[in-house]
């Protein structure tokens, strides 16, 4: 091959697919500046990812070796597709011990992590041109698969001033005629509100009387500070309702990659969305040894819950106060999972929030999660911070941040 034509040859590049070129992922885009920052011998203070286990908190001892016993004892081989069985009893045991959930264990499948219960979830119920209505702001997941899916992610208002709770009117107003789904986040990530019953009942009607079904997102169901939980299952009835939830946060499992998604639908209107859901499925399947750990989680001690709940409070108190002492912040206080996202209110010495917390990061070392991350309509001029973390690193944090803002201020 002539020399001009090997360059030229080489100089090509395959492009990706259409699909994956909208597709953005805020919590870990961001990751790649504070790593090059640690290259050049800066210390930084991550607060962007919600990973407990990394903060200090550590998968409890009977979950541990639950693990070794079925790697020793042979549990290495696939699962099936749904997953064990064993596991999605103890699932159903669960739902109806904490949330008051009647499900069958047919209606269960096991997941690798909560995120795959998401891709199963939307690659089965939107076509391209379908739009699903979503909390803004939102888990950037459900945006993200939703986009790819050639679907449109509509967010619904959520109010900062009530606690992040829903706006109902704002819900209403966008439904439309391409409405394929409704989805709750609860508690919110990245808000940590925790949706009243009353709320709950009143997007299940909504929901009804267009004949939309419901999906919930409840992975963070046994981290609450200052109310009840209630879980949508609980209040569905004949409603179709789809779950997802996992063990990645209230079992200190995230690195185990393991959830389940579940089906509540006594009428059977869902049920050629649940068939879909099945066969792809059956493309893959659960790590085996995580899933035998998984019954030992749901079925044995929880005594870490109660004790990682009063540490997570008080670390909520802590940042939540500490936070409204900054000048050019202000926050609600979070009433569930272990978030805060704060309002930038002097957000106009950027050009936006990406702005904002790229330059904090640069001059203070703390890694932040951009507002608009999470949504660009009703995420923006904020941004996401987690308070896992115990309070002496979270002290020097905003200590830290203080610092900048008072530069602006």
């Amino acid at each position: 091959m002539p020399l001009l034509g090997l360059i030229r040859l080489l100089d090509m590049k395959i492009q990706a697919s259409r699909r994956t070129r909208g597709v953005e992922y805020a919590i870990r885009d961001i990751v790649e500046e504070a790593s090059e920052l640690e290259r050049c011998g800066k210390k930084v203070i991550y607060l962007n990812t919600g990973d407990p286990v990394r903060y200090g908190f550590q998968t409890p001892l009977h979950i541990r070796r639950a693990l070794e016993k079925a790697v020793t004892n042979g549990f290495n081989y696939y699962s099936s597709s749904e997953g064990l069985k064993e596991l999605r009893e103890a699932i159903v045991e669960k739902e109806k011990r904490v949330n008051m959930v009647e499900l069958d264990p047919a209606n269960v499948i096991v997941t690798t992590g909560i995120t795959e219960g998401i891709l199963l979830l939307i690659s089965a119920i939107v076509n391209p041109g379908d739009e699903v209505l979503m909390p803004g702001p939102c888990y950037p997941a459900y945006i993200a698969y939703t986009t790819f899916f050639e679907g449109k992610a509509v967010t619904y208002r959520t109010i900062e001033d009530r606690g992040w709770a829903p706006d109902l009117s704002n819900l209403e107003e966008k439904i439309s005629e391409r409405t394929r789904l409704i989805l709750i986040i609860n508690p919110s990530n990245p808000c940590g509100s925790v949706y009243s019953q009353d709320d709950l009942e009143k997007i299940l009607e909504l929901a009804a009387s267009h004949d939309i079904p419901v999906a919930a997102d409840e992975v963070y169901d046994r981290i609450i500070f200052d109310r009840n939980f209630t879980s949508v299952g609980s209040l569905a009835k004949e409603a179709p309702i789809i779950g997802l939830n996992g063990f990645s946060k209230t079992y200190l499992m995230t690195g185990w990659r393991l959830g389940y998604i579940y089906l509540h639908d006594p009428l059977g209107r869902l049920s050629k969305v649940w068939e879909g859901i099945q066969r792809l499925s059956r493309t893959r399947c659960a790590s085996t040894p995580a899933q035998k750990a998984g019954v030992e989680a749901l079925r044995g001690s929880e005594e870490h819950i109660f004790q990682m709940v009063s540490k997570l409070k008080k670390r909520r108190d802590f940042a939540w106060k500490r936070i409204n002492q900054i000048p050019g912040l202000a926050s609600s206080k979070p009433e569930g999972a272990f978030y805060i996202f704060p309002r930038v209110t002097m957000i106009e010495k950027w050009r936006n929030d990406e702005e904002f917390i790229i330059e904090l990061l640069e001059k203070t070392g703390v890694l932040l999660v951009h507002g608009s991350g999470f949504d660009a309509t009703y995420g923006k001029d904020h941004f996401r911070a987690v308070f896992l973390p115990e309070e002496n690193l979270l002290a020097e944090a905003f200590d830290r941040i203080d610092e900048f803002m008072k530069m602006y201020a």
